[in-house]
This record gives C-alpha cells, structure tokens and sequence, in this order.
C-alpha cells in the first residue's frame, strides 16, 4: 500500500473544522490562520534546498497544496459564522 492509497478525502475538511472549533472557544482567527499557513516564502525556501530529493520535494508541494485546501475551508467556515444572523 502507497501512501496515496490511504489517502483521505475528508481530511482537509476533519482539520479544518478542528481549528474551526479552536475558533469559536475564542482563539484570534488570525493566529489560527497563521497555524495553518505554510507562506509561499517558505516553499520556496525548501524547494530551494539542495539536500532534499526530488520526491520529497514533490511531497512539499502536496503539503503546501493540502494547507492551502485546509485554510480556504477553514476561511470559508468562518465567514459563514461571522455572516450568520444572531438571535436575541
């Protein structure tokens, strides 16, 4: 079995509704966000690495990708909260 065969369609989902949950105990959404960021500096900086092999590297960019999915879901989770109407 590959690591792509247990792949896990759901996980971006699962971790962003972990920090989604860390949001609404009243963790700052920035601080959150920055928690799940990878910046585009940051692959660079290791795609640049001359001691990492062409398959890890490959690896990096499927983190960068998957952190990305997380963020945008976790982004969407939030505006939906902050957009909600809140009953009195």
């Amino acid at each position: 079995m590959t690591a792509r065969d247990d792949f896990d369609p759901l996980a971006p989902q699962r971790e962003a509704a972990f920090f989604y949950g860390l949001f609404l105990r009243g963790h700052p959404v920035e601080a959150l966000r920055q928690d799940i960021d990878v910046p585009a500096a940051m692959l660079d900086k290791w795609l640049k690495t001359q001691d990492f092999e062409l398959s890890f590297r490959d690896s990096l960019r499927r983190v960068y990708a998957y952190r990305k999915q997380v963020l945008a879901i976790f982004d969407g989770l939030v505006w939906n909260e902050q957009k909600r109407p809140r009953l009195q």
